[in-house]
């Protein structure tokens, strides 16, 4: 991986951003634009969600052309979709001689401008990172977080900024892209088997998250998940290697300030206990979630102690910033509400929960965040690979849904789908071992008239609150709740 160095101030220098439209590419575009570079980027024509967001910052998407590589151009950062060989900007840039890099590079150089904090695992970096940035607003530090999704509480946006000299990012294990990142905190989440096309293993993927921890500097702190097991072990292996590295723990097993007490869950608040801090409270449902909030309210501890401040002094302020966290897109995001044709209220929640953990977690906590309504999951696994290596362990994921909805599979260009020995309908087959109620409905269209099925039916006594309605996956099926939304809102 080559090594890529910016300029400690970004003020006035050219930026161009090759595929702009990126969820990880935006972040990075308002990052540095925040920071006074200039920006320029391409892209195809279709609009996406990200388009918003370049528009509040002024900036347009160009067309592809080697006519956008001009002499004020500095550096050019692209993403992996697309070709050094084949894209006319890159192309361009190739011929001139300047420094190209991927995000995940350009990512990293940036951290080495600040004083930079990692949020990795397999489950739970978004939220996390969303948490960080909703606390770091509430406290007197000079700072900036990324996230890898839009944050409501960030204003709509992947980026919370208020200054630079502590910088938090999201850092991703697939292809070990999180080692060009540079951080002198980490916190992490989870380790467990995923990403099977480039880490066969589990042994594989932990031994990604060892080599990023042991990237710490002397004395460097990672903060991990008591609870998680694969966590504990990647600790255990990293401090055999290096062990000046201080492990803070968090969880229901951790000893120490961070130690976390499950509390009830009423009136859409879920109540718990850290040890440092007291009782705490967020609006967020899930069991999952208030570990990520214990992990956030960690780092933002140790962020205050190494500014020589006093957490103790910032309890209610960290509270605050708790309570005003209302999720990120695609995370448990609520989309919509509308009426069954019997009058039933329906909640429409969209998830990107696509490893079976996450779905088993995630469901979990619905089922007690939305106690008195049916819960109805259309689910579309993402990637044959994965799906493949984990089929009894999403199979059996569905517990807390009442009625489950199962889409075809979601394949990813970096696999061969004709090669591949599952399908979603027997994912669904294997999930009726488990399930009493699962249903195969591979196109959305098939998927919109179950869905509109069930909820045309009484949800029963046991649900006086009517229906969930929650579409999850990492692929497109978000469209069916979308769709039976605007039949049911039409009608």
């Amino acid at each position: 991986m080559a090594e890529y160095k910016f300029p400690s101030e970004f003020s006035g220098v050219h930026f161009h951003f090759v595929g702009i439209k990126g969820t990880g590419m935006v972040a990075l575009v308002e990052i540095l634009h925040a920071r006074g570079a200039v920006i320029t980027g391409s892209d195809v024509s279709e609009r996406f969600y990200t388009d918003e967001i370049l528009e509040k910052v002024g900036i347009s998407a160009l067309p592809f052309s080697e006519k956008n590589i001009t002499d004020s151009v500095q550096f050019v950062i692209y993403s992996s979709a697309y070709s050094v060989e084949k894209n006319p900007d890159l192309i361009e840039a190739k011929k001139r001689g300047l420094p190209m890099m991927l995000y995940s590079e350009a990512l990293g150089a940036v951290s080495s401008t600040s004083y930079s904090c990692g949020v990795c695992g397999v489950h739970g970096k978004t939220t996390t990172t969303g948490l960080v940035g909703t606390l770091l607003k509430e406290l007197p530090l000079n700072s900036q977080v990324l996230a890898g999704s839009i944050i409501k509480s960030f204003g709509d946006s992947c980026v919370m900024t208020k200054g630079h000299e502590y910088f938090v990012a999201e850092t991703c294990e697939y292809q070990r892209h999180f080692m060009a990142f540079e951080p002198k905190k980490i916190i992490l989440t989870s380790v467990e088997s995923d990403h099977q096309d480039y880490y066969p293993t589990y042994e594989d993927i932990r031994s990604a998250f060892v080599d990023y921890i042991c990237k710490l500097p002397q004395g460097g702190q990672v903060i991990y998940c008591a609870d998680d097991m694969g966590a504990c072990q990647a600790i255990s292996l990293a401090k055999e290697k290096r062990s000046d590295i201080l492990a803070i723990p968090y969880g229901e097993k951790a000893e120490g300030d961070y130690k976390l007490t499950f509390g009830r869950v009423e009136n859409g608040s879920h109540y718990f206990t850290l040890a440092a801090l007291g009782e705490c409270a967020i609006c967020v449902p899930g069991d999952h979630n208030v570990r990520n909030a214990a992990a956030a309210l960690a780092l933002s501890c140790e962020l205050l102690k190494s500014a020589g401040k006093n957490p103790k002094d910032y309890i209610e302020d960290l509270k605050r910033g708790l309570r005003n966290f209302a999720g990120g897109k695609r995370r448990s995001e609520i989309v919509g509400r509308a009426k069954t044709p019997l009058g039933q209220d329906v909640i429409f929640i969209d998830d990107y929960g696509h490893h079976p953990t996450a779905i088993k977690t995630t469901l979990a906590g619905f089922k007690e965040f939305y106690k008195n309504h049916k819960i109805i999951v259309d689910f579309m696994s993402h990637t044959y690979t994965r799906t493949a290596a984990l089929l009894e362990e999403f199979a059996s994921s569905f517990d807390s849904a009442d009625k489950v909805i199962i889409n075809k599979i979601y394949g990813s260009a970096r696999e061969d789908a004709s090669a591949a020995k599952v399908t979603g309908e027997i994912l669904a087959d294997h999930a009726k071992k488990y399930h009493g109620d699962v249903t195969y409905a591979g196109e959305f269209d098939q998927a919109v008239e179950v869905g509109l099925s069930f909820l045309s039916a009484p949800s029963g006594k046991d649900f006086p609150d009517g229906y969930v309605f929650v579409t999850m996956g990492a692929g497109d099926n978000w469209k069916v709740g979308e769709k039976i939304l605007k039949k049911l809102q039409n009608k």
